[in-house]
């Protein structure tokens, strides 16, 4: 199969345009992040995290957003194919100059009830050569302030904003949020093996007080086998054998 092809059980993803393909990252935020009716998905890339959500979430509608021309093309072919087309929104834009539309999909009052995204993240690295993964991996096209003041605004009360952090930006953005005035209501610390550090993080910040449990998982056992718990997060999506991308 191509590799531009990556299969999951109920849908297929294209990524033969878009800058970022499926990656474990995607798997991972897709399978814990938390949902509601009306979802936003911030850079949505190939689409799949909105997919995952589509699947996760039956009575989910889904708005799907990035600003990228070649993510557009994956995204709309990804979900025109799907068994959840008549959920999903794709509007070619920016979180900046988003404005939810008034229609059905976001109700009366435009507000979401759960924001998700895979943020860029390179904040002071170098920049990539080519434009559309710039985009998708660096802070240059949407800073860390912007999508956590962004997201604030379009959730409604009470509403969830889940994203996946690597350590080295953690504390940069966990500050931010703390100051917009989200309060984190889940860590998912996780490993790839049992002896590492935890090489991502899935937070889900909520709009409004809550108290925040501390989760920690290893992806792989000790024997370098994927262990129980990413076999049964991922057993819905991923075609067996459940295995991590990277």
């Amino acid at each position: 199969m191509s590799k531009n092809i990556f299969e999951f059980q109920q849908f297929t993803i294209d990524q033969s345009h878009a800058a970022m393909k499926v990656g474990t990252d995607s798997d991972l935020l897709g399978a814990l992040a938390a949902g509601g009716r009306h979802i936003l998905d911030i850079g949505t890339g190939t689409g799949v995290l909105s997919l995952l959500m589509a699947q996760r979430f039956p009575e989910a509608l889904i708005t799907a957003i990035d600003i990228d021309d070649n993510a557009i093309t994956d995204a709309r072919t990804n979900f025109a194919n799907s068994p959840f087309s008549d959920r999903l929104t794709l509007l070619h834009t920016s979180l900046q100059e988003f404005s939810p539309p008034k229609s059905p999909l976001q109700g009366d009052t435009g507000a979401f009830d759960a924001i998700i995204c895979n943020p860029p993240y390179f904040d002071h690295s170098l920049e990539a050569p080519d434009k559309s993964r710039t985009r998708a991996r660096h802070t240059s096209s949407l800073s860390f302030k912007e999508l956590i003041n962004g997201a604030y605004q379009l959730l409604a009360d009470s509403g969830t904003f889940s994203v996946c952090l690597p350590p080295e930006v953690l504390s940069v953005f966990s500050a931010e949020c703390l100051l917009t005035g989200f309060w984190l209501q889940d860590n998912y610390q996780i490993k790839s093996l049992p002896h590492k550090p935890p090489k991502r993080y899935i937070l889900i910040y909520k709009k409004g007080r809550t108290e925040c449990t501390d989760h920690e998982h290893c992806m792989r056992n000790a024997d370098h086998t994927y262990s129980e718990w990413y076999k049964k997060i991922t057993g819905d999506f991923l075609k067996p054998p459940a295995k991590p991308i990277c």
